[in-house]
């Protein structure tokens, strides 16, 4: 694309040469970051294997990257507008790409740990830039179709995430086993990158915009404060300052609202802005939001690690065995989208509680006395639940950011993303906790292998029952949506 793309809106009638093409960089780019999250599910039980790594860090090459990538999606929209979009999403694709050929290359479970985390500032980097540029692309008659190729980009992400896995794990690819699933990023994010550089708009700076690093710095430590006891807690024997960090992460938490109150008070950039904060209504909802989200990561690791290691299947038989739950996804986020604005505090109360039933469906479908799991028992549960979290997702973001003013979504929407991932985060390092003390608990007494991972899972599933019916309870705290004003 020429270097004269406008920095605003499209609105001239004239289509802007070579969109179509900068569109499908962002949708690649946009898909190798939400397929990577299922594929890295079905693989962990893998890399646990081959690198002999211990519950605890198996957590945080999951844990990382939502807490990487929840702290820094805010700062770079921001920066988005002081380096211009174009930049900070090439930058982004870049950073992703390398830090995916690191994760492929690592030769120890920290190192990958690390990688993750420089992949996750990728992640970080390019999402929030993704869809700021379809405005400057696209004339308005054209947005409908493009947004409603992201929705389709998003399904299949997470139908085609499990099985792509599996598939490659077990192809063992030049004998690389697991490594295959962060390499494959690689030639994919290169040509990402060098069609957003030919055709992607090239958009204004502002070098007057700030950044809150302070604040997220504070953020950090306050999120690191509660991970870290509760993922390392349980390996370390809970010492007395495993609890002293929970308790310093309240304070270090008002710090960081004193901080940014501050920096509104100065008319200074903020890294959660305050305004939102005063807002009751949006914060509930942010709540909801981390809340559904709590229990869909940790169920995912636990079910993985409870079909491989527990049941003796391969990484493929694992991505196969999941697959109803995305096509569910899928499937629901489909009808969601033709319900539009219709009743959205009743569908997401029916999504958690779909949701919670599903959930129920597996705990009922365990098997009793050791008995090895029956793969075909979990597709109709599995189907439920992810009918479930398709039928919630669309509705709740909806309802949450009608509770702000339309000169606030841009913030919000990202507040809320972050919010999402920092319930993920939090919610799978609780659900560790409880699955691997109940597994090495059940360990010692001497239970089998399959009965003492089953035992282990349906302490976990307890968890995301409660989570999901809480949902469906609260959700009608919020206030009833007039979506026809907007």
């Amino acid at each position: 694309m020429s270097q004269n793309t406008p920095p605003f809106p499209q609105t001239d009638p004239t289509p802007i040469a070579g969109r179509w093409i900068a569109m499908s960089a962002l949708l690649v780019a946009n898909f190798m970051n939400l397929v990577d999250v299922t594929i890295v599910n079905v693989a962990i039980p893998s890399i646990q294997q081959a690198f002999g790594a211990n519950d605890s860090q198996i957590e945080w090459v999951i844990a990382i990257y939502m807490l990487t990538f929840a702290l820094l999606l805010l700062p770079s929209g921001r920066m988005g507008d002081v380096f211009g979009k174009r930049q900070m999403f090439v930058a982004g694709v870049t950073v992703f790409t390398l830090g995916s050929a690191l994760c492929g290359m690592a030769g120890s479970i920290n190192l990958l740990i690390f990688a993750r985390m420089f992949q996750a500032l990728g992640g970080a980097m390019m999402t929030p830039q993704i869809l700021a540029m379809v405005p400057i692309l696209f004339l308005p008659k054209e947005r409908g179709a493009v947004f409603a190729l992201f929705g389709l980009t998003a399904g299949m992400a997470s139908v085609a995430g499990p099985p792509l896995a599996g598939v490659l794990i077990h192809a063992d690819l030049w004998a690389l086993g697991w490594r295959p699933i962060f390499l494959v990023n690689v030639p994919v994010g290169v040509i990402a990158i060098l069609a957003a550089l030919r055709y992607g708009p090239k958009t204004t700076t502002n070098r007057g915009g700030a950044i809150d690093g302070v604040g997220i710095l504070l953020a950090t430590t306050t999120l690191l404060l509660l991970l870290f006891p509760l993922i390392e807690g349980r390996q370390l024997g809970w010492p007395l300052w495993c609890y002293a960090l929970l308790l310093a992460a309240a304070p270090m938490g008002l710090a960081f609202l004193k901080w940014e109150n501050r920096r509104a008070e100065q008319g200074l950039a903020q890294l959660l802005p305050v305004r939102l904060l005063g807002n009751m209504d949006y914060l509930l909802g942010t709540g909801l939001a981390a809340l559904l989200f709590a229990g869909i990561p940790g169920f995912f690791l636990i079910w993985a690690v409870t079909l491989q290691s527990g049941n003796g299947l391969s990484a493929l038989q694992s991505g196969l065995t999941t697959m109803p739950f995305p096509v569910g996804v899928l499937l629901a986020s489909i009808l969601s989208g033709r319900l539009g604005n219709r009743r959205p505090r009743l569908r997401i109360s029916a999504g958690a509680v779909l949701l919670a039933l599903g959930v129920a469906g597996i705990y009922v479908a365990l098997p009793n006395g050791g008995a090895p799991m029956v793969r075909s028992a979990y597709i109709l549960p599995l189907m439920i639940a992810g009918l479930g979290l398709g039928s919630a997702i669309s509705p709740l973001f909806q309802t949450v950011l009608f509770n702000v003013s339309p000169q606030e979504t841009g913030s919000a929407s990202g507040a809320l993303q972050a919010f999402q991932q920092v319930g993920g985060a939090l919610g799978l390092a609780i659900m560790g906790e409880i699955f691997f003390s109940s597994l090495h608990e059940s360990m010692k007494t001497g239970t089998s292998l399959p009965g003492a991972y089953a035992s282990a899972l349906s302490q976990g599933l307890i968890f995301c029952i409660c989570v999901f019916l809480l949902l469906a309870a609260l959700v009608w705290r919020l206030p009833k949506p007039q979506l026809q004003k907007h």
